[in-house]
């Protein structure tokens, strides 16, 4: 039976809903999505890819699991209407109305007061996310401390050739030197951003793409965010957004509903690092042959910003 014939049946069944169309979406990296329209409200279906083991970025049962478990919190997440556990498993949440792009990157460009409106309130809304005790939650796992995360994300970066990441090593170093002590651990997203936020409006409405949550250091989750506040970290791959908010205000903005969090420049600069590496590991991969994609082209001048602006913020 076909995806598409299990979704039917099983909407039809626990909903009393006609699905009258099923449209892939573009853009997601880590399963099957699609817009189902039914003869009642619209749907979102994500779904492992025939073939793929439902496991790390294709375990939907796990998406599924913390959106219903965050469901009668204050994070703003899709209501998870089905889940279907029978392989290839999948679910369907509601379909929220709005916009999720990241104004220095995402095309069609967000008009500049309405980007730097939804960055407030985004830095406003984590905490509320920071404030769910993860061992309340399903399938947590045991948090990494920031040595463990300067450790991984050391390992992504010594995969790719050192001429893509000049610098790299040095900004290591320097992270290296001054690793912060943990923190109690809190619920995090693990990719915190404009991008995978549905907003009407000003307003966060979902926090969409849960495929890599998990039990962590908050401020691994705040510096990834900061990351996206300044479209000069994006040379010749993104734009610059006149009036957003600077790191600092939204460091701020977050504290007023968050715990107190020493050492955030470390964290910063471990976000562009991570950055970094990620930008490394794709250019690597076109140019190797195995995801032909010119764009990455574009990306040694991101990669270098990222570096030297990662280095800048521990080196004085």
């Amino acid at each position: 039976m076909t995806l598409e014939q299990r979704v039917r049946d099983r909407l039809r069944t626990a909903l009393d809903a006609e699905v009258t169309g099923f449209e892939p979406l573009p853009g997601g990296h880590s399963g099957l999505t699609y817009r189902v329209t039914t003869t009642g409200p619209e749907f979102v279906v994500k779904a492992v890819p025939e073939g793929r083991k439902p496991v790390g970025r294709h375990d939907m049962l796990r998406q599924a699991r913390i959106m219903r478990a965050l469901a009668d919190t204050a994070v703003p997440v899709p209501r998870i209407v089905a889940v279907d556990e029978a392989g290839p498993a999948w679910f369907a949440m509601e379909f929220v109305t709005g916009e999720s792009l990241e104004p220095v990157l995402d095309d069609p460009a967000v008009e500049p007061t309405l980007a730097a409106a939804r960055m407030r309130r985004a830095a406003e809304v984590l905490p509320r996310l920071h404030a769910v005790d993860p061992a309340a939650v399903p399938d947590a796992e045991t948090a990494l401390t920031p040595a463990d995360e300067l450790a991984r994300w050391a390992r992504t970066l010594g995969a790719v050739p050192p001429e893509l990441v000049a610098g790299g090593d040095r900004l290591l170093e320097l992270l290296g030197r001054t690793i912060p002590d943990p923190v109690t651990p809190t619920l995090v997203h693990g990719d915190y951003r404009l991008g995978n936020i549905i907003a009407a409006g000003t307003e966060p409405v979902a926090l969409i793409d849960w495929e890599i949550w998990s039990a962590g250091d908050p401020r691994v989750e705040l510096g990834w965010f900061l990351v996206f506040a300044d479209g000069t970290n994006f040379p010749e791959v993104g734009r610059t957004v006149p009036g957003l908010p600077d790191p600092a205000e939204l460091v701020d903005r977050y504290r007023a509903g968050g715990p107190p969090l020493p050492g955030l420049p470390w964290f910063d600069a471990l976000g562009r690092l991570k950055m970094a590496a990620i930008m490394g590991h794709n250019l690597r991969r076109h140019r190797e042959g195995r995801h032909h994609d010119p764009d990455q082209e574009k990306l040694p001048a991101t990669i270098n910003r990222l570096i030297e602006t990662g280095t800048a913020l521990l080196a004085g």
